[in-house]
């Protein structure tokens, strides 16, 4: 099992591209709050950007930023310019959003900006365990940021047969090449099991648990299986994931119980049964307290909001 595919298909991630900048200097952007992550591409020039706590970032060509908490932000390339305010990001467009901003003065800029969502918040560990702001500056293997970048934004200049669905792919594609590059920049113990999954016994240990989170997992058990002790399996686990192993078996057993209840009609005894637990009794007050509420609930809640869809934003409104 490759277990980020399979948390990446449970998400149901999601995501356009929103707008693209052509800005001259001096300019200075200001985009608000949003409940999802957005991600912007320098693809020319230079820019500065500012987060709410005072954390700035210098960003140069070819540079590509997610900002995973959709906190507000402004970009610049001269602070005391009166910010353009992008008061509306989510008013649905069949076409890209072409903004010129600032004076004309060079150097230059263009920016590309979308977004990744997720629709279903139970599932979102993977946003959540990305730092706020997450930078990745290009290398000498990068071309493909540039290609499924610019594939997308000529995807979206022109309204076609399945536009939607094939930016929705071309965004899962370049969330998953942003998630590797992520990755393989980490240090031995950080990123949580996103980091961990590439260690050589806790990778596979968390495949295991993912593969059959019914089992009744013990420390003795899976440090045999990935040929470690059961105090050094249970140090390096805790270390690298970031909770101890009877923790992440439990919040897996819960993921996948949400997951079944959203997708199948199984009755909570027999989805109980399948994540682990002998009784739906157990199950069930387990389960609220993960969740907040009972399965049957939150059966109820999923489906609802799913039959109510989702707004998908593929323009930006602006304001002076």
């Amino acid at each position: 099992m490759d277990i980020l595919a399979q948390v990446l298909d449970r998400v149901r991630l999601g995501g356009t591209l929103l707008f693209h900048f052509e800005l001259g200097h001096p300019w200075n952007l200001a985009l608000p709050a949003r409940p999802y992550a957005l991600f912007h591409y320098l693809s020319r020039g230079s820019a500065t950007l500012a987060l709410e706590l005072g954390q700035e970032i210098q960003m140069t060509e070819g540079d590509f930023v997610v900002i995973t908490r959709g906190e507000p932000h402004v970009f610049y390339s001269d602070r005391r310019a009166k910010p353009l305010q992008i008061v509306d990001l989510d008013r649905s467009s069949a076409r890209l959003g072409v903004v010129r901003h600032g004076g004309r003065a060079k150097p230059l800029s263009t920016m590309i900006c979308g977004n990744f969502t997720v629709s279903r918040p139970s599932f979102s560990s993977v946003l959540e365990m990305l730092p706020p702001v997450l930078l990745l500056k290009p290398t000498a293997d990068g071309g493909w940021l540039e290609a499924i970048l610019r594939r997308m934004v000529s995807e979206s200049a022109h309204e076609r047969p399945g536009q939607r669905v094939a930016l929705s792919r071309l965004t899962e594609v370049l969330f998953v090449e942003v998630l590797r590059s992520w990755i393989a920049s980490l240090s031995p113990g950080q990123g949580g099991w996103l980091g961990a999954i590439s260690d050589p016994h806790i990778g596979p240990a968390l495949k295991l648990i993912h593969e059959n989170p019914e089992r009744p997992w013990t420390l003795s058990d899976l440090g045999h299986r990935v040929g470690l002790g059961r105090s050094v399996f249970s140090a390096r686990f805790t270390k690298l994931v970031g909770q101890s192993m009877h923790r992440y078996v439990i919040e897996r057993r819960m993921a996948e119980a949400a997951f079944l209840l959203e997708t199948s009609d199984e009755p909570i005894a027999r989805i109980a049964s399948q994540v682990g637990y002998e009784t739906a009794a157990a199950f069930s007050k387990l389960f609220h307290r993960h969740h907040g509420m009972s399965p049957g609930r939150y059966r109820t809640s999923q489906r609802l909001d799913g039959h109510q869809g989702q707004p998908h934003g593929s323009e930006a409104n602006v304001s002076d």
